[in-house]
């Protein structure tokens, strides 16, 4: 068995187009990495062998209730099964809120309550209204 390194799971496990097959390998080889086996499992977690099976060949998708009982009884936090490090992964950059500090167009005062009144009035208009007055702004922002 290879060691573990830090990273998505996705990047090391090799791809087979199945999500289930990912999450499947993932818990095989924690398991496998704890010397537990499927029985072990089945008792930890009150799940049947056959069933553990199953998802470990990624026959099965099991349902996020399942995936916190095979994380209690591998003794890992849940995250864990989606992702190899030790630490959870950081949240990507667009992800993250912006500080208070930073104001936004829209955000308060007058600007709020214009786009306020132009969210509504947009609710009104029908679909080829609404295309019409999106390809007339983006003509107007291009100039």
């Amino acid at each position: 068995m290879r060691p573990f390194r830090p990273g998505l799971l996705a990047l090391s496990i090799p791809q087979r187009h199945n999500p289930a097959m990912i999450i499947g390998d993932r818990l095989r080889a924690l398991r496998e990495e704890k010397k537990l086996s499927q029985g072990d499992i089945e008792k930890r977690t009150g799940l049947l062998r056959c069933y553990i099976s199953r998802v470990e060949n990624g026959h099965t998708v099991p349902a996020i209730e399942t995936l916190e009982k095979m994380a209690r009884a591998l003794e890992v936090p849940l995250y864990q099964l989606f992702y190899e490090g030790q630490e959870p992964p950081e949240l990507p950059q667009i992800l993250k809120r912006r500080s208070p500090k930073e104001n936004v167009w829209g955000d308060s005062g007058k600007d709020a309550r214009l786009l306020g009144k132009l969210r509504r009035l947009l609710g009104k208009a029908d679909e080829q209204d609404r295309k019409m007055i999106l390809f007339m702004a983006q003509k107007m922002a291009n100039r």
